[in-house]
């Protein structure tokens, strides 16, 4: 573990810097030939895929296509460290939730199902028969299917999450809250009222051909590591691109690509950025409006796309004469000046991409902050056309895939019709739980019984302490898990442990070795088959535990659960008569590479309303929360607070201590601020404070963070989640899509008790 430091990182993204931390975590993890030997294999035709990101893949061919953070997922997941009964034995429950989320992820791997015992306070071995009959009972004991959630992880695979979604609704509820309702719902909320599929638009192949890319509120650095390569490419052939995000991210402004020996030898890496823009946290909606102003006023649109394939451009024009310039620059933190130099290039440009992540999703008008992106692709006819088009980043390497497979508490009639045809059963009409609507029943009492297929409920959700509350509160917990953590800590009454399968494992069923699939984040979908021994004799693969649970609980279903997972074939055969695209699966799946599931917005195909295309014309907001709040409170100086991941990190899962890029080393409490606002507030960095979030329904504080001078816009602040996540409150959450509001957190400061520095 690096020794606690605070100093500026002056070198390129990736290069040296990323092998070393590569080869730390695979000798760490005490896997270093088997880990090499691993990733050799990741994201290969006759390999597995990456339990990171969901970046596609360039060249199945190429022998090395992992990232830094990729190799980190491998390494933690092919490590030699296990959990086994005499580590629970040695901890009790108590003891082990006093650690830290990067001691619980270092244990290793879990190897044998466990029962919570409350007399003893400590996880217990249990057979898999005894745990699914534990299961069953809570479940059919509830007066209702809908007192249970059930929960899914983006790292799920299509066979598992197909299995889930269907043993869930033949148990009669569509409570399926999944981590897409914290990240991307606004994504598929904008985009498929807007071009009729929640989907990008765009391939790989795209990026090869556009003159322009424009990124917002991302960070593939740290996030997405492998997009690096395919922005170098861009860079290097004279693509613009142009970036906009609150923080300067290393990884935007220059990156050294490990496989390129030029980049290696010179140190010096390849620009990425060619402007980059540090918008306001929640300006970017202002920023879309403001160049699509500019657009308009000076004329360069594609009048004939905008004819033929579009409606509401009449509206929308009226909305943009409408905007004040003095309100979108007081919104977006940019000048109009800036705006129309952006304007310039986007009208210089005759094929455009539009990126985003979380920094757009995770705000109050994300959704009206996406369809403004759209209308300024939708005014050059830059949707359908070779080059071009909209790309929301995924997380998670399946998070797509699995709400391709029905993982949804929305379902569509359409869905239901085909599902209960092939399975003989009628579906639940009724829409179901999203998490925030689960944690607020678990609150409630009204959801008894948690199951979560992966993932870390406890600590990826908002208002964190009431979620963990919430938990705490339910009859029965399962978790479904390859690692310990704090999920499994804050638990219900009864709990479970239910270990699974890693995708880099040799998955054997009845009709031999088994390849689940996946979808990434621009609809490729492709096979992933282990090569490792696993872990445990004792663990089951995702679809295992999915049909045994459904074989105990619904002792009258016609679905022959069992028999399907003998060989996962079955389940996919299945999969092809309910799910549109997916005709022939198992024959294509199996081409190298994958198929794609295509697009219809990009063959200019709008399933919308009216048939075409929409422009949406949602103005400037007046009504952001940080503004109101500053109104109301003017005796106070209210920050935006935005939660970000380290780049040791992947999602909540904690690899180590170091954010190197952005020059923090052997912690993880620290609170990024521009250096006029430590001047005014009279503080210095390095200072100890306490944040305290400013809502309606009282204050929620995350103690003691250590004041990081950096480059960020005034009255803006950035912090690690989960460590902040209780700051977020459940009812701050985007409109019309639900998802936590995590990067515009109104939170105010104040210096800690203890000053003295942490040892």
């Amino acid at each position: 573990m690096s020794k606690q430091a605070i100093k500026f990182y002056n070198r390129p993204a990736g290069g040296w810097g990323a092998l070393k931390s590569v080869l730390h975590a695979i000798h760490e993890q005490g896997v270093v030939v088997r880990g090499i030997s691993t990733l050799l294999k990741s994201n290969q035709p006759d390999g597995f895929d990456c339990p990171g990101c969901a970046w596609p893949d360039k060249n199945h061919h190429s022998t090395f296509e992992f990232c830094e953070n990729g190799a980190k997922a491998v390494a933690a997941e092919a490590t030699e460290r296990r959990i086994d009964r005499a580590f629970f034995e040695q901890h009790t429950v108590r003891e082990l939730n006093a650690q830290d989320d990067y001691w619980l992820e270092a244990q290793g791997r879990l190897t044998e199902p466990m029962r919570y015992d409350a007399t003893r306070d400590r996880y217990v071995p249990v057979s898999w028969d005894d745990a699914f009959a534990l299961t069953a009972k809570h479940l059919n004991e509830l007066t209702s299917p809908h007192e249970a959630l059930f929960y899914t992880s983006g790292r799920t695979s299509n066979e598992a999450a197909f299995l889930y979604q269907l043993f869930i609704r033949e148990f009669g509820t569509n409570n399926l809250p999944d981590c897409s309702n914290m990240c991307h719902e606004p994504s598929g909320t904008a985009m498929k009222e807007q071009v009729g599929i929640g989907k990008g638009t765009v391939t790989l192949e795209d990026f090869d051909h556009a003159e322009a890319i424009f990124i917002f509120g991302q960070n593939p650095g740290t996030n997405h590591p492998r997009m690096l390569g395919t922005l170098r490419e861009a860079a290097k052939r004279g693509c613009r691109i142009v970036v906009f995000n609150p923080l300067r991210e290393r990884g935007l402004e220059r990156f050294a690509d490990p496989q390129s020996p030029l980049d290696m030898l010179s140190g010096d890496g390849t620009k990425i950025a060619s402007s980059y823009y540090q918008v306001r946290i929640g300006g970017d909606m202002a920023v879309a409006i403001g160049i699509a102003k500019a657009v308009v006023e000076a004329g360069v649109i594609d009048a004939d796309f905008i004819h033929e394939h579009t409606s509401g451009f009449e509206d929308f024009l009226a909305m943009l004469d409408a905007q004040m310039w003095e309100h979108i620059e007081e919104q977006s933190g940019l000048s109009e000046a800036q705006m129309r130099d952006i304007a310039d290039m986007y009208m210089a440009s005759n094929a455009t991409i539009c990126t985003w992540g979380m920094g757009i999703t995770q705000h109050k008008h994300s959704v009206a902050t996406i369809q403004a992106i759209i209308n300024l692709l939708l005014l050059k006819g830059n949707i359908g056309k070779p080059g071009a088009g909209a790309c929301p980043v995924r997380g998670h390497s399946n998070v797509q895939g699995d709400r391709t497979m029905g993982i949804y508490e929305k379902p569509s009639v359409e869905f239901l019709n085909k599902l209960g045809k092939a399975f003989d059963f009628e579906p639940p009409r009724e829409h179901g739980h999203d998490v925030v609507g689960g944690i607020e029943a678990m609150l409630k009492g009204e959801a008894k019984v948690f199951i979560g297929m992966g993932g870390n409920f406890a600590s990826a959700t908002p208002d964190s302490d009431r979620t963990r509350a919430g938990l705490r509160q339910c009859d029965l917990t399962v978790h479904v898990t390859t690692k310990l953590n704090r999920s499994h800590l804050e638990h219900g009454k009864d709990a479970l442990i239910m270990p699974c399968l890693g995708r880099t494992e040799v998955d054997l069923q009845a009709a031999g070795a088994q390849g689940v699939t996946v979808e990434d984040s621009m609809s490729m979908v492709h096979i992933s088959a282990g090569m490792n021994a696993p872990a445990s004799e004792h663990l089951l693969s995702e679809p295992a535990i999915v049909a045994r649970m459904a074989a105990a609980t619904l002792k009258n279903s016609k679905t022959p659960w069992l028999w399907l997972i003998e060989d996962y074939d079955r389940i996919r055969d299945k999969i092809g008569e309910v799910i549109d695209g997916f005709a022939d699966f198992n024959h294509r799946v199996h081409v190298p590479g994958g198929f794609y599931l295509g697009n219809s917005a990009r063959d200019r195909k709008w399933v919308t309303a009216t048939g075409k295309a929409l422009f949406v014309p949602n103005p400037v907001p007046g009504d952001m929360p940080i503004t109101e709040l500053r109104r109301k409170h003017t005796e106070k100086q209210i920050f935006n607070l935005m939660t970000v991941r380290s780049h040791d990190q992947y999602n909540t899962t904690i690899y180590g201590l170091d954010d190197r890029y952005r020059g923090v080393f052997g912690q993880r409490r620290v609170c990024f601020i521009n250096k006029h606002d430590l001047e005014k507030l009279g503080f210095t960095a390095g200072q100890w404070v306490d944040m305290t979030s400013v809502w309606h329904d009282g204050e929620r504080v995350a103690l003691r963070f250590k004041l990081v001078e950096y480059d960020i816009p005034p009255g803006c602040l950035a912090s690690y989640y989960p460590e902040t996540n209780n700051l977020v409150p459940l009812d701050s959450m985007a409109d019309r899509a639900r998802t936590p509001a995590s990067k515009s957190v109104p939170v105010v400061l104040s210096l800690s008790s203890d000053q003295q520095a942490a040892a």
